[in-house]
């Protein structure tokens, strides 16, 4: 027994004589259990308003001023891929499937706009439509680079009720992300293709901008009227 029982006959009464000992507690048949005594509750006051150690505040304190973690769940999924020598992204959500690239075959008195033509997958007949001609990205291959492996594809993406094949110079692949990632657009950037943009995302130091589904469907769609 500590110095403050031997010095205070009711200190840690309860395990003694009370609900936790041998029951011998002459006031337990009052109260009926030893959290409804005076005693009990003067001790568990007692307790709460002891000083905090220095150690207990200090582990505390070193809590508190650690840096809050950003959310890093990966909410978002993206398809990354690279037209001329800008590297985009649409949600894969949009994204029915992937096909070898395929000359389209042109429409008469179409020759104009985003609208190449039409080509056939898998039985199916789908409007083959420029990105390159829709956003006004130059057709230039970046350097390349050692080891680097090029993926040309055609990409079957569903926009509202139509889809559209589109060709790509490049395809890396699906990315998931956490929606915070997305960065905003610089101020700097002038290019009419970044109007299409609703942000940027960063993977080992490549920039690639994020189509708006919705601003882009809307321009595949008119093109066809």
């Amino acid at each position: 027994m500590n110095d403050h029982a031997m010095n205070n006959p009711h200190a840690d009464c309860w395990n003694r004589i009370g609900v936790r000992g041998d029951h011998s507690c002459e006031l337990l048949g009052e109260h009926g259990h030893c959290r409804h005594c005076g005693v009990y509750s003067s001790a568990a006051a007692q307790v709460m308003q002891r000083p905090l150690s220095q150690a207990y505040l200090q582990e505390w304190a070193d809590i508190f001023a650690r840096p809050q973690e950003e959310d890093r769940r990966s909410d978002q999924s993206a398809l990354i891929f690279r037209i001329g020598s800008e590297w985009l992204a649409l949600p894969t959500r949009l994204a029915l499937a992937v096909a070898d690239p395929r000359a389209p075959h042109r429409l008469p008195h179409r020759s104009a706009g985003p609208l190449l033509g039409v080509v056939g997958i898998q039985g199916r007949i789908y409007p083959c439509m420029s990105l390159a001609a829709l956003l006004g990205i130059a057709d230039e291959e970046p350097a390349a680079q050692p080891g680097q492996r090029v993926y040309p594809r055609l990409l079957l993406m569903q926009f509202g009720r139509q889809a559209f094949a589109l060709p790509v110079d490049d395809l890396q692949g699906m990315h998931r992300h956490a929606s915070n990632q997305l960065r905003p657009l610089p101020a700097t950037l002038a290019e009419s293709r970044h109007r299409y943009m609703r942000g940027l995302l960063v993977l080992d130091e490549r920039r690639i901008g994020c189509l708006d589904e919705e601003l882009i469907g809307h321009q595949l769609n008119g093109a066809l009227r």
